[in-house]
């Protein structure tokens, strides 16, 4: 797939898969990876993104990301974007992550800042960095705003600059600040693809000129998400908007309030296979899940 051809699939929905683990040894479990990637394969997506937030990307190894990406490559159709989250302290290992991930058939890596060191690197500083991996990377780099967990935030003008890296192909957008969302497609220009990251805005960012959502709500309800896109692109307003509330409080009461933890949850009562996540995270306790059941049950989901 050309790069331009890419860019222009590059829209809709696409979804934050999860990462299933052997409930002994703690290993990814790719047979169950596989058997998800195929149920949501089936549903209205428009890409899968692996090793994200929801997929607890920073606590998986390089060659689990390796071999995972050529597991989901194996059953993701050519056609359908493959992103996959990459990331570390260091710029020669963003860049070998990256390498190691598109040999793989990865087709666009997700790239977060620096967690260590990245509160205290100037803007230059960080700039170099995600130019030098673009620059070294095999396939597109997409920017990931995640303050939440980088403690790192970029401003416009940051944004701005690195749209200007042939390699550089988009941004997806976590703060939740909509506010800065805007700035960001000012910045951002007409060839970015700018992806929301929250469930609960995704109808708001379509008006504000976004590509799509990267949103683990579209896990949950990905045929929701997937007629948020199309009811605006149709130009009808209300039905976005009334689908848009129905997904608001996926996001709200269990993407955001339990994380990874909460959507492996809430896709188990769907038939996925959810598991137990990587320590030092834990799964939820009985009260927290009859929650997340409670919320899908409301949602009619369930």
């Amino acid at each position: 797939m050309s790069d331009r051809k890419l860019a222009d699939r590059l829209r809709g929905i696409i979804v934050p898969v999860i990462t299933p683990f052997d409930e002994v040894t703690g290993d990814v479990a790719p047979i169950p990876f596989r058997e998800n990637l195929r149920k949501w394969i089936a549903q209205p997506i428009d890409g899968l993104l692996l090793f994200g937030s929801t997929g607890e990307g920073a606590i998986l190894d390089e060659d689990e990301k390796e071999r995972l990406t050529g597991f989901a490559r194996s059953v993701v159709p050519s056609g359908l974007p493959l992103l996959a989250g990459v990331g570390a302290d260091s710029t020669r290992a963003t860049i070998r992550q990256a390498k190691r991930v598109a040999a793989q058939g990865a087709d666009v890596v997700l790239v977060h800042p620096p967690p260590y060191f990245g509160a205290y690197l100037s803007p230059g500083a960080m700039v170099a960095h995600f130019r030098d991996v673009a620059d070294a990377s095999p396939i597109p780099v997409m920017l990931y705003h995640i303050p939440k967990y980088t403690k790192v935030t970029f401003e416009a003008g940051l944004v701005a600059e690195l749209m200007r890296h042939d390699n550089i192909i988009g941004l997806k957008d976590s703060s939740g600040d909509i506010k800065r969302f805007a700035d960001y497609t000012t910045a951002c220009g007409s060839s970015c693809r700018l992806f929301v990251g929250s469930g609960a805005l995704l109808y708001t960012a379509l008006e504000l000129g976004a590509a799509g959502g990267i949103v683990a709500a579209g896990l949950i309800a990905p045929a929701w998400c997937a007629e948020i896109v199309a009811a605006f692109g149709a130009g009808n307003s209300a039905r976005a908007g009334q689908i848009q509330a129905k997904i608001t409080p996926l996001h709200k009461e269990i993407v955001q309030a339990f994380g990874a933890v909460g959507v492996k949850a809430a896709v188990e009562q769907l038939g996925y296979v959810g598991g137990a996540p990587r320590p030092p995270l834990r799964p939820l306790g009985a009260k927290d899940r009859q929650l997340v059941a409670r919320v899908m049950q409301e949602a009619g989901l369930i």
